[in-house]
């Protein structure tokens, strides 16, 4: 499985976004989907995850109730909406895939990783 992530820009605060990964390869089917973000000096973090087919869906407690995850099985797509964008949102998000239930992905653990695609948000 190969993962495209895109995008990414610059954005005001109070802004939105919609990163897109595309899945190419086999396998899509069954596999559980998450978005991780990097920020400059820190650590890969856990933002979201969804399961197979569209559910269920868990999130990290600093984007609940501002970023949607979704995804489009017939486009081999899964989404990120990013809403009320902050300054902290900054960072490189990256969108990664795990064979079975997405709680491996809550951890970090993943099978397939894509490049990331760049969320700047100006304050």
């Amino acid at each position: 499985v190969q993962l495209q992530a895109s995008g990414g820009g610059l954005v005001q605060a109070g802004g939105s976004l919609r990163l897109s990964c595309a899945a190419s390869g086999r396998g899509f089917n069954s596999y559980a989907m998450g978005w991780f973000r990097q920020a400059p000096g820190k650590e890969r973090e856990f933002m979201a995850a969804i399961g197979w087919p569209g559910g269920p869906t868990s999130y990290a407690d600093s984007v609940k109730g501002r970023f949607t995850i979704s995804r489009d099985n017939a486009k081999n797509t899964v989404y990120l909406q990013m809403n009320s964008l902050k300054p902290e949102d900054t960072a490189v998000y990256y969108c990664a895939a795990q064979r079975g239930t997405p709680n491996s992905l809550r951890i970090g653990v993943a099978n397939y990783w894509g490049q990331g695609t760049l969320v700047t948000v100006s304050s």
